[in-house]
């Protein structure tokens, strides 16, 4: 029977055998793997946010009386959004929807938004 790679008793310099290094290799694969899911289901969650905001807001830069979101930094969108959760900006549409939103969930529709003007 013939043996692989994994069970000959291969050393590097630094003493590892092949099967550490096989193993570290996929560990790390496995975790690049994983980041690039997280980033996407960030932007994933951000469409799906920015869905909401569609609704009233046109996020094709036109203007059917509701003001525009396009063109705001990330940091503005989520200011404006904060205030209208803690009364500093009069709305009461725009208060409900912010008081649904976790600050996270904020961050996430604001650098969304943003990422269309670019």
């Amino acid at each position: 029977m013939s043996k692989g790679i994994g069970d000959r008793k291969y050393r590097d310099g630094a003493g590892l055998s092949m099967r550490t290094i096989i193993a570290v290799s996929i560990a790390a694969g496995s975790f690049i793997i994983l980041a690039d899911r997280s980033q996407a289901a960030d932007r994933d969650g951000g469409a799906q946010l920015a869905a909401m905001c569609a609704s009233c807001h046109r996020l094709d830069g036109g203007d059917g009386g509701i003001p525009t979101i396009l063109g705001m930094s990330p940091e503005m969108l989520a200011r404006a959004m904060l205030a209208y959760r803690s009364r500093e900006r009069p709305s009461h549409i725009m208060r409900a929807i912010a008081l649904s939103l976790s600050d996270e969930e904020i961050a996430t529709v604001a650098r969304y938004l943003a990422a269309l003007n670019k």
